[in-house]
């Protein structure tokens, strides 16, 4: 009787698991069909406004709907790299592109709220659904992010895995990747940056609007000294870094484009004439056009302009519209 119900429950587990892999690969060869190919990474061209400059290299002028510069994984401060893992996949350079305990959480907040939510998803997985599968929040997307995260270890590297992540990833106020994402917020580059407003950076993807430190810098705070917490636990900081690091206040301000050269006729001309030649990828393919103006003696022109209209208002009697207000009748400003 004990070998029969040995038996029976053998067999049961020789076909339940017969059953899962006939499930597993069904399943892979229908969203294989579904796929797009990894390697069409290397072919989707991220989206860098138009640039208008001088003949000396001075920006004149910025056009575009997104600010977005690409980096090599070795021009990525080493400190940065950490606090993203720290973030988002401390087993990032270990793991085959998919987080077996993070899947395990995510199939739990499945079955407890019915269901499918973010989060569990590993660097390359984020990079599959950033590039490639969309942003939408479904079961057979987080399906289809599994099986092209695989692809996608297979054909490149971590290093390259990590770049693609980090200058395509949206960053809150137009800001796509690292790059522009610290010249928005603190109007340098990443690699000026201390170890604190790198915590700060690499916060941002989780929520880039309502963790942003312009918009919420309460929240941002409390998110980027979660992830120095991480940092240290995980060894990758010191304490006394860390020390030095929780104690520093949210120093990020906007930092729009600022033009080095006054010219704002001269590249809208510019502007309509690349929309002219080229169509709105003027926009979103980077172009740089250099003009013959020079930075030196456009700026000499133009405070001369201004010198010159002032002096003029000085000799005609001009005084500041606040002036005028008495001119003007009760309710009309």
């Amino acid at each position: 009787m004990i070998r029969f119900i040995n038996n029976f429950y053998f067999k049961a587990l020789l076909f339940t698991l017969a059953g899962m892999l006939a499930f597993l690969s069904s399943l892979n060869i229908y969203v294989s069909e579904k796929l797009p190919q990894a390697q069409e990474i290397r072919e989707i061209e991220l989206q860098v406004p138009l640039k208008v400059f001088t003949s000396d290299s001075k920006l004149i002028g910025e056009f575009g709907e997104k600010r977005r510069s690409a980096l090599k994984f070795e021009d990525i401060p080493p400190y940065f790299v950490e606090a993203v893992l720290a973030a988002e996949d401390d087993k990032f350079f270990s793991h085959s592109g998919v987080s077996y305990t993070g899947l395990i959480r995510s199939v739990f907040r499945l079955l407890v709220s019915g269901e499918v939510q973010g989060g569990g998803s590993t660097i390359t997985m984020q990079v599959a659904g950033n590039y490639l599968t969309g942003r939408d929040i479904n079961l057979f997307r987080k399906i289809k992010d599994i099986f092209l995260a695989y692809r996608l270890e297979r054909i490149y590297s971590k290093e390259e895995i990590f770049e693609f992540y980090v200058n395509r990833i949206f960053l809150g106020n137009r800001a796509y990747g690292i790059a522009s994402a610290s010249e928005v917020y603190y109007g340098t580059s990443i690699k000026d940056l201390n170890l604190a407003q790198w915590a700060m950076i690499a916060g941002l993807p989780k929520a880039p609007s309502s963790m942003n430190p312009l918009v919420n810098p309460r929240r941002a705070l409390i998110r980027r000294n979660w992830i120095l917490t991480r940092m240290l636990n995980l060894g990758s900081i010191h304490p006394d870094q860390y020390d030095l690091a929780i104690k520093a206040p949210i120093s990020a301000t906007y930092h729009g484009l600022v033009s080095e050269v006054e010219a704002p006729h001269f590249s809208e001309t510019i502007r309509r004439f690349m929309i002219n030649e080229y169509g709105l990828d003027a926009y979103r393919d980077g172009l740089e056009v250099y003009t013959t103006i020079d930075s030196r003696l456009q700026n000499l022109a133009v405070s001369a302009l201004k010198d010159g209209l002032e002096e003029y208002d000085k000799r005609h009697g001009f005084r500041s519209p606040e002036n005028y207000k008495d001119h003007f009748p009760r309710g009309l400003l």
